[in-house]
């Protein structure tokens, strides 16, 4: 009898899996204990083995796809088997159902975003009726204010004629028609917002009814009128102004028309190409409706001779982006630090340490052979012992109490190229500088070549982060839940220090801590860090 096999769950915070290799390809032989396939965590890449034996029948997530734990991965079963019950649903968990319902609703989506501005309106209109609606004019945009209205009702629009300036949330931009007619209705006024797909304005034949269409539309949201209102009204006087004053003019070329708030009547591509090219507006004469400059008054501009023009800009790139796809680990890192960021009410205390003791004394133990440890071998060990004297920063938050360890485990974050992982060195207190050094090299070696088990990266009590090596002296640190603090250690500079009342040549490092207030107070991580600062400064009390 065929067998699913569903996507594992194959670490404690794993939502979905990836498919980084499949090891067996449809019509192999399984036999129980094979490695089925690798498959990429929110930790590591793992291999996955089978629990089954039987042929391989298909296979439901390919290379390079990633899917949610327990939907199907494979159907293991007999050569020949019938599984066609089981990928359409009957036997999955729900993976095969969950695909078919997928893809009407896809359509339908693309269904309603294709539909004709009409679809809001009433069932029946008048013949050679169009309702057009708030348009979406940009990828984020819920809803719209007309700013400026460049036909009123009664007037005669053409197919690509300018109808209204629409304030999105990112810009002011031009709405043209795409029908031809007489714009009968209005449906909002200047200065007046309304949601995406809401009545904007309805066009057709001269003279039609279109009362009861404007009266049943039925709208997104009603519109709400913006406080400033008494601007919109402004624009609304001005070219009726400009438009009186125009009989008078002679046949010199016109200024350029102004508003009673000193605002140039332009629309928004003709002011961008106008920005672009170094124009200055003031010196244009418009040739749209009411004296409005417009992209062609721009394009044909010709300063007067001797004016100095600024040569427009040619750039010689182009934009370009390269999209890569978050990774596991990555989408993991984002969620759990957002968490923790947002979750724990973050402090941060900043020290800075001589480290003339450290250097001598790491010089003199590298002095011997075989052996080899680092500064941050130093601080692993002397935040070990230090914890051991201040339980409270040793701690862990949860949600019904408050955990005080009595056993110091160390995580140590490395940075690997799809992110940071972070592997726990355990009873980090009882190591000697040696086995530390040898257990963080190993886990590191291990975090880079995605070799860590979960269980090696579970059950850290307390954090080090150090950037030291990448030249950064002074840095902070998101806490690594459920963890209580995580120290950041920074580089050793070599600095003017005061010693004995006369300026000389010192090595200090700075390190900051950063705690969760509901668990460690300021005091107490300050505590904590005098007892660090003991052991790095006198590294030799280590060794008693």
């Amino acid at each position: 009898m065929a067998i699913v096999v569903n996507m594992p769950r194959l670490s404690d915070t794993m939502e979905e899996g990836t498919v980084a290799a499949w090891l067996k390809k449809v019509g192999d032989k399984i036999e129980e204990g094979d490695i089925l396939a690798e498959i990429e965590t929110d930790k590591a890449t793992m291999e996955f083995e089978s629990f089954n034996e039987g042929t391989l029948l298909h296979i439901g997530v390919q290379e390079g796809e990633t899917t949610k734990v327990d939907e199907l991965l494979a159907i293991i079963g007999d050569e020949g088997e019938d599984i066609s019950a089981l990928l359409s649903g009957g036997g999955s968990s729900d993976a095969g159902e969950t695909k078919e319902e997928a893809k009407p609703v896809a359509e339908s989506k693309v269904e309603d975003a294709a539909k004709p501005e009409t679809t809001s309106a009433p069932a029946e209109l008048p013949e050679g009726v169009i309702v057009v609606t708030m348009p979406r004019l940009s990828d984020t945009m819920e809803e719209g204010t007309v700013a400026t209205w460049l036909k009123k009702v009664g007037d005669t629009v053409n197919e690509g004629d300018i109808l209204a300036e629409i304030e999105t949330d990112k810009a002011t931009m031009e709405f043209e028609s795409f029908q031809s007619g007489t714009l009968l209705e209005i449906g909002l006024q200047e200065g007046e917002s309304a949601k995406v797909d809401s009545l904007l304005a309805i066009i057709g034949p001269a003279g039609t009814d279109v009362s009861g269409v404007a009266a049943n539309f039925a709208s997104a949201a009603a519109p709400t009128k913006k406080e400033e209102a008494p601007k919109a009204e402004a624009k609304k006087e001005t070219p009726k102004a400009a438009a009186s004053s125009a009989p008078a003019k002679s046949s010199k070329p016109a200024p350029t028309p102004v508003t009673e708030n000193g605002r140039v009547y332009v629309s928004p591509l003709a002011k961008k190409l106008a920005e672009e090219k170094g124009i200055n507006l003031l010196k244009v004469q418009g040739s749209g409706e009411n004296g409005r400059i417009v992209k062609r008054d721009i394009e044909n501009y010709e300063p007067a001779a001797g004016a100095a023009a600024v040569g427009k800009f040619v750039p010689s790139g182009q934009e370009d982006f390269d999209d890569v796809d978050n990774s596991q680990m990555r989408k993991a890192i984002a969620k759990a630090l957002t968490n923790s960021k947002f979750s724990a009410p973050h402090y941060y205390l900043s020290v800075e340490f001589d480290m003339e003791n450290a250097m001598a004394f790491r010089a003199q133990f590298n002095s011997i052979p075989d052996t080899k440890i680092s500064y941050n071998d130093i601080v692993v060990k002397a935040c070990a012992l230090a914890l051991k004297q201040h339980p409270q920063v040793n701690s862990q938050w949860f949600a019904d109490k408050m955990r005080l360890n009595n056993h110091v485990h160390i995580g140590v974050a490395v940075a690997v190229p799809d992110g940071l992982v972070v592997p726990v060195v355990r009873f980090a207190n009882e190591q000697s500088l040696p086995q530390i050094g040898a257990a963080v090299k190993e886990l590191a070696g291990k975090a880079k070549n995605k070799k860590l088990t979960p269980d090696e990266m579970q059950g850290s009590t307390f954090t080090v982060s150090n950037l030291g090596m990448f030249g950064i002296d002074t840095f902070t640190s998101i806490i690594n839940q459920p963890n209580s603090a995580i120290l950041s250690v920074g580089n050793i500079v070599e600095k003017p220090v005061v010693k004995n009342g006369q300026i000389v040549v010192g090595h200090t490092m700075k390190l900051s801590l950063a705690c969760d207030h509901r668990t460690v107070d300021g005091a107490t991580g300050a505590l904590f860090l005098q007892t660090l600062k003991g052991y790095i400064e006198n590294p030799v009390t280590m060794l008693v």
